[in-house]
């Protein structure tokens, strides 16, 4: 039983992050803008989480800064691509570079010169903690189950979330009944960048207590991943990054235990579960029709 609460602990512990990340990439690529600049989002919402956690010993200012971080660097990718009809993958490649670097220069900035920033002196709060067969769950489950249900209830139940699908399935025709396709896409992508900068935070105020270059390694492309795999919807995508949770605890787990699993082969289980994943979902999965491609006025 123990066990079972320390695996389910840390499976949410994991998850969490991705499905932050998850919910941004799902609204934005609802609207028809591909952002595989979640990456740097996470990055840099990951930085300014455990920087100004850091310097006001406050995480929640952390968490929202974080947040805020996540969607400047979105806007970028809003202006680029909805703007200036940019190609929406190289537009999210050089984010993702940008939202990096950005982050280490910051941090040599306020730490002394180096990319690492000093421990938080107080993390998000738990929930739960030495609960029940070593149950413990941070405060940033209870947050991100409330935005997984206010994401799939503003998608399927509320005016403004039909109006986002179609404009990332057809917006000639959302155009011709009045919906401002600009102002949609351009909301879309600068709320995604939000749920990433918070998706960055819960890792460095909730899994660990500090920023370094390698804290976000390719937890966005994860992320992405399960949006795929949970077909750009909200409780699918957050299944997803439960299943990417579990396999990063059987890593802790099993590195852990007496079976000489070399560690090497063990780091690699979350993103080789990533590309299986990718791989039996080809050809299963039907994006929205206008996803990563640009909306001029006039043409359809």
């Amino acid at each position: 039983m123990d066990n079972i609460g320390i695996v389910f602990s840390i499976t949410l512990m994991y998850a969490t992050p991705l499905i932050f990340a998850a919910l941004g990439g799902i609204i934005s690529e609802r609207s028809g803008v591909t952002n595989i600049g979640i990456e740097g989002m996470m990055t840099i919402g990951a930085f300014a989480g455990a920087a100004v956690g850091y310097f006001t010993a406050n995480p929640w200012i952390g968490f929202a800064c974080a947040a805020a971080a996540g969607g400047a660097l979105s806007a970028l990718h809003a202006i680029a691509c909805v703007k200036f009809h940019a190609n929406q993958i190289i537009s999210g490649v050089a984010l993702n570079l940008i939202g990096l670097g950005v982050s280490l220069f910051l941090s040599r900035l306020l730490f002394d010169g180096v990319t690492q920033t000093l421990p938080v002196p107080n993390k998000l709060p738990k929930l739960v903690e030495n609960g029940p067969g070593g149950l413990n769950l941070d405060s940033t489950v209870l947050v991100v189950l409330i935005f997984i249900i206010g994401v799939w209830f503003f998608l399927y139940k509320s005016r403004g979330g039909l109006r986002l699908i179609a404009v990332g399935e057809h917006p000639a025709a959302a155009d011709t009944l009045g919906v401002n396709v600009f102002r949609v896409r351009f909301l879309a992508v600068i709320v995604s960048g939000l749920f990433a900068g918070m998706g960055g935070a819960a890792r460095t105020l909730a899994v660990v207590s500090s920023f370094s270059p390698i804290v976000i390694s390719g937890h966005g492309y994860i992320a992405l991943a399960a949006v795929i795999f949970g077909r750009w919807n909200p409780v699918g995508a957050s299944l997803a990054c439960l299943l990417f949770g579990f396999a990063q605890s059987l890593v802790v787990v099993l590195g852990g235990g007496d079976i000489a699993i070399p560690s090497q082969i063990l780091a690699m289980l979350p993103y080789i579960l990533t590309i299986v994943v990718l791989v039996l979902l080809r050809g299963k999965t039907n994006a929205p029709k206008a996803s990563g491609i640009p909306y001029i006025k006039g043409q359809r």
